[in-house]
């Protein structure tokens, strides 16, 4: 027949339309059709091949949604409590200069450095270890510069001269009867800030596709079933809009002054795409990236440790990771288990034996002072996203995990005006007492009850505009391919 698929396979097209791709032909190369007496068995409940399908819940898992009614959320950051610097340089031995730079490699113009005369450092070169304790004499005239004398010899050790060096006070020293430290620090703060991005998504059936009648049974991942064909392709609409929500949030990045995408038009005049800070972006700008393979090597990992006992130091943290990385955890663990010596293995509080069913894999462990949750994500396994090849287990995807810390941090909310409290990470979304913007969907056309326009169809709209905030970033590591 002329409507017989073109490749052999059914192709569903996104909305219903009468194509060859999706024509149920029951004739086959033996010439079989509804004129033969025995007609084929047909299965009324399509199968669900793939499983459940949705991606979302991620955010709702780790995080917390709440309203906005501004275009920008902005926070602000505590900085470190002592003073300390790196990539100082010392120019010669003999001359007691250190120029003082921060970790970008210079102070900024116009800026100073906290260092005050008569404060006492530890000057000493991250790499081979080296040290001198010293005492400030002097602050140079820019303020990028101290003059400081080392305790132990007359002038600096030849081994720190040329490496960069890191500076931090350890405190200070005065004699009798003198005035007290000349100048303040004041306790400064990192302000950051993020922009909503609307998110839209629309369905479509027209009048005489949805009086029509007879189509396949159908279940969808929310739950629901029936005939009504229509209803299981708005439903599908749907579920991969709030798999969009998600997304988005999880992978977008403002547009760079000067890209390409900055000169796409959106709208009306001077509307040009903007982009928001994604997951994946404000970790890897303000957080910390790890290639090193953390998954399987104990070492590796115990660097994370490192990392972390010089932020934050959350003590609960979770794992959200692909199944690669998530079954090198399980090795690692499991070669670090003592039962794995022996006959049999022993994970967990009691020993497997041959009646019970194995558990090779390990759902939370210990390392240090800190614990941490692992579990799989599925948006990093799953084939259509960053699965890549779902057949393929050396497959890799570009981002392997992410370590997010549990519980709340403190920030000061610059429209409230106050310290709150709230998740690391948090969506929010723009709503007011008439307007609310978290999920919304209504109907035109006039078909399906709506009677808004003379267009014989029903189109179900979906919007939304939100953002992600990222809070303590710097608590938050990306595992990405070693």
């Amino acid at each position: 027949m002329a409507l017989s698929p073109a490749f052999g396979s059914l192709i569903p097209s996104a909305k219903p339309q009468a194509l060859a791709t999706n024509y149920i032909d029951f004739t086959n190369d033996t010439g079989n059709d509804f004129a033969q007496q025995y007609l084929p068995e047909i299965y009324e409940a399509e199968v669900e091949r793939y499983g459940n399908r949705t991606l979302n819940g991620f955010l709702r898992m780790v995080g917390a949604e709440m309203p906005m009614t501004s275009d920008q959320v902005v926070w602000s950051e505590q900085n470190r409590l002592h003073i300390s610097y790196d990539k100082c340089i010392i120019g010669a031995a003999a001359i007691p200069t250190i120029i003082i730079e921060d970790a970008a490699g210079a102070i900024a113009a116009g800026q100073k450095h906290a260092i005050r005369k008569n404060a006492l450092i530890v000057v000493f070169d991250p790499i081979s270890g080296k040290e001198q304790k010293a005492i400030v004499s002097d602050i140079g005239v820019f303020g990028d510069t101290v003059e400081a004398h080392p305790f132990d010899t007359p002038e600096w050790d030849a081994a720190l001269v040329g490496p960069l060096l890191k500076v931090f006070v350890f405190g200070s020293e005065f004699a009798k009867g003198t005035e007290g430290m000349k100048g303040a620090v004041d306790s400064s703060f990192k302000q950051c800030s993020n922009s909503p991005i609307i998110i839209k998504d629309k369905y479509e059936v027209n009048g005489s596709d949805a009086a029509q009648i007879g189509w396949v049974e159908v279940a969808t991942e929310d739950g629901t079933s029936g005939f009504l064909w229509y209803l299981k392709a708005e439903s599908e609409t749907r579920l991969r809009f709030e798999d969009y929500l998600e997304m988005t949030m999880i992978e977008s990045e403002p547009a760079a002054v000067g890209s390409s995408a900055a000169g796409v038009a959106i709208g009306e005049a001077n509307q040009f795409t903007k982009g928001t800070d994604g997951l994946f972006y404000a970790v890897a700008k303000r957080g910390h990236v790890n290639a090193d393979g953390v998954g399987n090597s104990l070492t590796n990992f115990d660097n994370i440790l490192k990392g972390l006992d010089s932020e934050g130091a959350i003590e609960e943290n979770m794992l959200f990771l692909d199944r690669n990385t998530n079954l090198e955890f399980d090795d690692m663990l499991a070669g670090l288990n003592g039962g794995n010596e022996g006959a049999g293995s022993a994970y967990g509080l009691f020993d497997n034996d041959k009646d019970m069913a194995l558990n090779l894999g390990f759902s939370g462990f210990r390392r240090g002072s800190y614990d941490f949750y692992k579990t799989d994500w599925k948006y990093l396994n799953d084939a259509s996203t960053r699965g890549g090849n779902s057949g393929n287990l050396n497959d890799r995807d570009g981002i392997d995990g992410i370590l997010i810390p549990a519980g709340t941090s403190t920030v000061y909310d610059q429209i409230l005006g106050t310290n709150i409290r709230r998740p690391f990470l948090h969506v929010r979304y723009r709503a007011s007492q008439t307007e609310d913007r978290k999920m919304k969907s209504w109907i035109t056309g006039s078909v399906g009850g709506a009677q808004t326009s003379d267009l014989d169809a029903m189109e179900v709209h979906f919007l939304s505009e939100r953002c992600l905030c990222v809070q303590g970033a710097n608590n938050f590591v990306l595992f990405k391919n070693s």
